[in-house]
């Protein structure tokens, strides 16, 4: 799951230190990490924006979204109205920020896929595992976020 560099050492030790310090002994079992397991960064990129954050938290409910529905539902949550107040010029802004950007991101990533004739979205193979970040994170990532999605979403965090 999480990849880490071996460290550079800085001053005071050669090679010859380095290549003596103790090995793992064959006879231990290494886990086994299945190539589909996101790097961590993946998924810390996958989190870092608000409206990535909101689309995974619907995701965690509803596997499957047309764009326009997930759209009226993140303006309605970043400016705390109800759905059916949201304006049809708010909601484009937010499609097109999904559709150009946010959207693209998480589909590289496979966390999910995108049907651009349907315009639907679903979750892919990583989704689970971003999701699962994003409620171990909950409200140390945003508070009012994990509110809105509390409200609107009670069965999830049940």
């Amino acid at each position: 799951m999480i990849e880490y560099d071996k460290p550079k050492i800085m001053g005071g030790r050669n090679n010859s230190e380095e290549e003596s310090s103790p090995q793992p002994d064959d006879d231990c079992e290494r886990p086994q990490i299945s190539p589909a397991v996101l790097r961590v960064d993946y998924v810390f990129e996958a989190l870092a924006h608000p409206r990535r954050r909101y689309l995974l938290y619907t995701l965690a409910v509803e596997t499957e979204w047309s764009l326009r529905e997930l759209a009226t539902k993140i303006v309605a949550w970043e400016q705390n109205i109800p759905e059916e107040t949201v304006r049809p010029d708010e909601r484009d802004k937010v499609y097109l920020s999904l559709y150009h950007t946010h959207i693209p991101k998480l589909e590289k990533c496979q966390i999910i896929s995108f049907n651009a004739r349907t315009e639907t979205i679903e979750t892919a193979s990583s989704a689970e595992q971003v999701i699962a970040a994003l409620e171990g994170a909950g409200t140390s990532i945003d508070s009012e976020q994990e509110s809105h999605a509390h409200r609107d979403n009670h069965e999830w965090f049940t």
